[in-house]
């Protein structure tokens, strides 16, 4: 074979044509440069070569925004949806620690400013490869780790309705663990002996759906040189998983329908009819019942779809099953690959409450990368607050607080040397603040705390604030909250 077919792909994203040529010059040596100039270049290339590179460099100023982060945000997750294990370096001039920090809450595994020398690049590119990002591959891994009544009630559900043969619809935030689940669902089935078959509707081209899905006679369509079966066909005694099932196109969630009631598909380009008895677990990010009322998705699907249906709970929701997590993605990850075996990294008190406290937007996709990256860095080492904070994207963030003093870790009292240090903080990452709507969040999140502490006992939540009830009651007028 070649050398370029031994070499790892490294998949460079950047709308600058000399810095794409430049880096493809210098890497070309050590990897096989896929390059693009938008995500929609992005995916239309990775059709092409038919696999996923294992590692990228990703400007996040893309077309047609190249003067914001967001299309470069948005690449970031479905590259990562289509392949977690991918290992993700933003390459940007957008060089805020806001950006930085929600690059790497999302699943990047480190944040370059531009510009940057290729041979740093190359060392870096070397380091990020030893980074263990593995796809779970024992049943200890696929393991539900929590023991609140959330993720309680989620095994119960699990049990419930796995040897079912009826669909499941999977609901939660990106990287709660939804695929965590249907896995779990799977092993527990009647299919278990057979390989769960699991698409991403999110990561494939709206045009190339229907054949996955179906599979297509010789000729169907430009590129279709042989008959080739579809994943319905692949997963016909098995389990079907449909993750981000509300990016499907309405054209084709009739014919997923019409596979749910009775079984019956045809490929495209045919018109004999086929079978499958695929159970079908499908999966969303989104609120489907909103995207029904919207008119995006089919009410007659969803109900179809969600015989049976799982919340899975966001990580803010969970409380000290946040730090079961930490034990368990922290024993994983002790050891980085390529070096010597080393201790652990531990949290001192006051890094274990930001721990508790902040409110992982990433949920525990980004918990463990932040495992990852702390093993990495400080294996056997006592991690203290501004190491910590370094890695959270605060910003971004609810928290059980919702006010940076609640992540600093330190008492809320302006005048104290621990909230001046998180204010410091907060204003060298930030550009630009508006004191007076901070303020009022804080001021608004303590009120709803009280009124939930108490029960909505407006007098007993004034006393807790040390506020007189009609005082409480004004700011609550002035917010727009009322009385409820």
């Amino acid at each position: 074979m070649a050398d370029a077919t031994r070499k790892p792909a490294l998949l460079i994203v950047d709308d600058d044509p000399l810095i794409t040529d430049t880096l493809d010059y210098s890497l070309a040596g050590d990897y096989e440069v896929l390059a693009a100039a938008s995500r929609p270049q992005v995916h239309a290339l990775l059709r092409q070569v038919g696999r996923m590179p294992g590692l990228a460099l990703i400007d996040l100023g893309l077309p047609p925004s190249p003067h914001r982060p967001d299309e470069g945000f948005q690449l970031i997750t479905e590259l990562l949806a289509a392949s977690p294990s991918m290992k993700i370096i933003v390459l940007s001039g957008q060089n805020d620690e806001t950006n930085a920090r929600h690059a790497r809450a999302i699943g990047a595994i480190e944040f370059v400013s531009k510009p940057c020398a290729p041979d740093r690049l190359r060392t870096l590119l070397a380091q990020v490869s030893h980074v263990p990002v593995p796809e779970p591959a024992s049943e200890s891994d696929r393991a539900i780790v929590g023991a609140s009544p959330a993720v309680e009630r989620l095994r119960q559900q699990i049990v419930q309705y796995a040897a079912a043969p009826f669909p499941v619809l999977i609901e939660g935030e990106s990287g709660s663990g939804k695929e965590l689940v249907a896995r779990a669902l799977h092993s527990r089935s009647g299919h278990a002996a057979r390989p769960l078959i699991a698409l991403n509707c999110a990561a494939i081209a709206p045009t190339l759906v229907e054949p996955t899905l179906f599979g297509h006679a010789r000729g169907a369509f430009t590129g279709a040189t042989g008959a080739q079966a579809g994943f319905f066909e692949d997963a016909a005694d098995s389990t079907l998983f449909l993750d981000e099932i509300g990016e499907l196109p309405l054209e084709l969630q009739s014919k997923l329908l019409r596979v749910l009631e009775d079984g019956e598909f045809q490929r495209v380009g045919e018109t004999t009819s086929r079978h499958s008895n695929a159970r079908v677990i499908a999966a969303s990010n989104r609120d489907l019942r909103q995207e029904v009322r919207a008119g995006r998705f089919r009410g007659d699907l969803y109900h179809r779809l969600s015989v049976f249906a799982i919340t899975v709970p966001p990580l803010r929701d969970l409380s000290d099953d946040k730090l079961l997590l930490l034990e368990h993605f922290r024993q994983r990850y002790a050891t980085p690959t390529g070096v010597p075996a080393r201790e652990p990294f531990t949290l001192d008190d006051d890094s274990r409450r930001i721990w508790l406290e902040y409110g992982f937007p990433g949920n525990v996709r980004e918990l463990r990368n932040i495992v990852i990256r702390l093993a990495t860095k400080y294996p056997g080492q006592r991690v203290v607050p501004e190491q910590l904070l370094a890695e959270l994207d605060v910003e971004s963030a609810p928290a059980d607080g919702n006010g940076l003093m609640a992540l600093s870790g330190m008492p809320g009292t302006p005048g104290e040397t621990g909230s001046v240090e998180a204010a410091r903080r907060h204003l060298a990452s930030s550009r630009q603040i508006d004191l007076d709507r901070l303020l009022q969040e804080w001021e608004q999140s303590y009120i709803q705390a009280a009124l939930f502490i108490t029960h909505g006992n407006l007098a007993q939540a004034a006393r807790l604030l040390g506020l007189r009830r009609t005082t409480l009651y004004s700011r609550m007028q002035a917010s727009g909250r009322g009385t409820d």
